[in-house]
């Protein structure tokens, strides 16, 4: 998918979690490709090499670790530096599609707190510094799953309604402070997150409505262009909005 605008990001920061590949790549590509200086995360350090690769080292900032460390989120802060224009939530992880009968403890809290106490770390901490701009933008990603209960297991849909609500807090509170904060909520994607299904129970429950609901599988460009449309001014009357993007899904 091509660019279709230009200049929209031109003189702004950007931080994109998960931007190493999947829909954080091709975000944080097409940021770059509207003129914007990204501040790309992720816990891979050989993807961030090949994107620095493609993108270039004056359109690019670079930063290895887990965004759920405060380590992490203080490297980012710092090379961000002073102004943080908008941030892309985007890094997460899936959960075997384990009903509530079968989630483990360990699932339940990884999930959640990549999925969820990452991103509201992260909100937190560029908060201060968009506040005194007087402005700035967040897109989290949420799922299908933040707008139904049949598309993952119990602890992703939760954590995916989770960050939808989270999404809707920052817009309540800091939207009087110029802050827009809204979701997307993105269907099936061809991504590398792994999806396996551990729970044969799962496997009869949800694998039929998988087969006859789904619409084809989306690629990250398409979700990329949904989430720079909300990073942009295009979206300036848009704050705490969950904007399906799933092919048609969530109609069914």
């Amino acid at each position: 998918m091509s660019d279709t605008t230009t200049g929209r990001f031109t003189g702004r920061t950007i931080i994109v979690t998960g931007a190493g590949s999947g829909i954080g790549r091709a975000t944080a590509t097409r940021i770059a490709h509207e003129g914007g200086r990204v501040v790309a995360t992720d816990v891979v350090a050989e993807r961030l090499d090949a994107l620095r690769e493609e993108l270039g080292s004056t359109a690019l900032e670079t930063v290895v670790g887990d965004v759920t460390a405060a380590a992490t989120i203080d490297a980012v802060l710092a090379a961000a530096g002073d102004r943080v224009d908008g941030l892309a939530n985007v890094a997460g992880i899936m959960d075997a599609f384990l009903p509530p009968s079968e989630v483990d403890d360990a699932t339940w809290e990884r999930v959640f707190t990549v999925n969820v106490t990452g991103p509201m770390r992260l909100t937190r901490a560029v908060l201060p510094l968009m506040i005194a701009a007087g402005t700035g933008t967040i897109v989290n990603v949420a799922s299908e799953a933040a707008l139904r209960g049949s598309a993952a297991g119990a602890a992703y849909t939760s954590s995916k309604h989770a960050i939808a609500g989270f999404t809707k807090s920052v817009a309540f509170f800091h939207g009087p402070q110029g802050i827009r904060a809204n979701a997307v909520a993105p269907g099936a994607v061809a991504t590398n997150i792994e999806a396996p299904m551990r729970s044969e129970y799962a496997a009869g429950r949800v694998g039929p409505l998988m087969q006859v609901a789904i619409p084809p599988v989306a690629q990250p460009e398409q979700l990329a262009a949904a989430i720079t449309w909300l990073l942009s001014d295009d979206s300036a009357n848009v704050n705490g909005a969950v904007l399906p993007s799933d092919g048609g899904w969530s109609v069914v």
